[in-house]
């Protein structure tokens, strides 16, 4: 994901960043805005005015959901789960958690912390709203914001995974059973016949005539059946891999090349007619780095001639590494948070094999068809 992002800093820690497809629905809700809302609510104001207001909520709008991914974000803290990023998207935001919540009283209290926020922020923007009755786009921009953060905190509490209220029903059937297995099958399942719902809605608004908006309520109707089928995908994997080794599935097969060879000598004897992605660079008998091809792409072309393995690799102490030991699903979870494709399995200093995401794939699924 992080490709098609924009960074946009870090807020408590945390870096947030903006999806490309941000900017097509702020383009589309400026335009709304300022072409039907405000024209209706407000006639008497200039055109410019309507784009210049239009433009401020929708900023506003995404602040608003920032806030609430970060109401998610320091209360998962709390409970001592990392929060990798947040990305504002197409669809609003959302925190990337580094783990699992640990127990179904943090899953309930993170799911509820985001609603929380935004039905804190309606009751602040309905309160100005009151005092900015003198300043009319004021007024106008914290009475959207109010009517916004509202439908934000009600639509959130719809028990639809991955929706906060889907997470909310997730933490009880989990505190109730003791058993998240069982309650990530019946949230996602839950969220599965919402989501049909919304796409049903969705064209019968179509059909109906009022074809952007079915459009839309259809679309994100998709999206929630989309995740919810993901999650459960998802726990059917770990399931599948629950008790398995990185050893079970690594590859002990990997090329290593030593740190002073150059990249055009590397991509005319390795790469060429190759198949291998990462090569372990060695200083000696040791390893130092790991050289992937898209570190090797970051390095002009016109420099190969002269630019060694060891001054384009990821030297070892900032590489992920595992061991044999490792339990295979959390080195996959660890690939998948960090972008990573390959991680280096290393016993006592020593490289031993090189795990791929092909390679977890690979084994899920003769996993699959065998059976476990």
């Amino acid at each position: 994901m992080s490709r098609n992002t924009v960074p946009l800093g870090r807020v408590l820690g945390i870096p947030v960043r903006l999806d490309y497809s941000w900017f097509l629905i702020f383009g589309l809700i400026t335009w709304s805005l300022a072409i039907s809302y405000y024209p209706h609510e407000f006639p008497h104001w200039s055109g410019s005015l309507y784009w210049i207001m239009g433009a401020v909520t929708a900023i506003m709008l995404f602040v608003s959901v920032l806030l609430h991914e970060l109401g998610h974000s320091v209360v998962a803290m709390r409970f001592k789960v990392p929060v990798r990023k947040i990305t504002l998207f197409i669809f609003g935001g959302i925190a990337q958690l580094g783990s699992e919540p640990p127990s179904a009283v943090a899953e309930f209290w993170i799911a509820l912390a985001g609603p929380a926020v935004s039905l804190a922020l309606a009751c602040v923007f309905e309160a100005l709203r009151h005092v900015l009755t003198g300043a009319e786009p004021l007024m106008a921009l914290a009475e959207y914001l109010a009517l916004i953060n509202g439908m934000l905190f009600l639509f959130n509490l719809v028990p639809g995974f991955p929706l906060d209220g889907g997470r909310v029903l997730r933490a009880i059937v989990w505190g109730a059973t003791k058993n998240l297995r069982r309650a990530t099958f019946v949230a996602a399942h839950v969220g599965r016949f919402i989501a049909f719902a919304f796409i049903f809605l969705g064209v019968w608004q179509a059909l109906s005539g009022n074809l952007l908006n079915g459009i839309w309520i259809a679309f994100i109707g998709w999206f929630l059946d989309s995740a919810a089928a993901g999650q459960l995908h998802a726990q059917d994997a770990h399931d599948l891999m629950a008790g398995y080794k990185v050893a079970a599935a690594m590859s002990p097969q990997f090329v290593s090349i030593p740190s002073d060879i150059t990249l055009a000598r590397l991509v005319d004897e390795h790469i060429l007619g190759g198949s291998r992605r990462s090569f372990a660079v060695t200083r000696g008998n040791r390893v130092a780095g790991l050289l992937t091809l898209h570190g090797l792409r970051e390095i002009p072309r016109d420099q190969w001639m002269t630019t060694t393995a060891e001054e384009a690799m990821i030297p070892l102490e900032r590489l992920k590494v595992v061991t044999p030991d490792t339990d295979l699903w959390k080195a996959l979870e660890e690939m998948q948070r960090d972008g990573f494709n390959q991680l280096p399995v290393m016993t006592d200093d020593r490289m031993v094999g090189m795990l791929t995401r092909e390679d977890t794939i690979s084994f899920l699924q003769t996993l699959k068809e065998f059976g476990r």
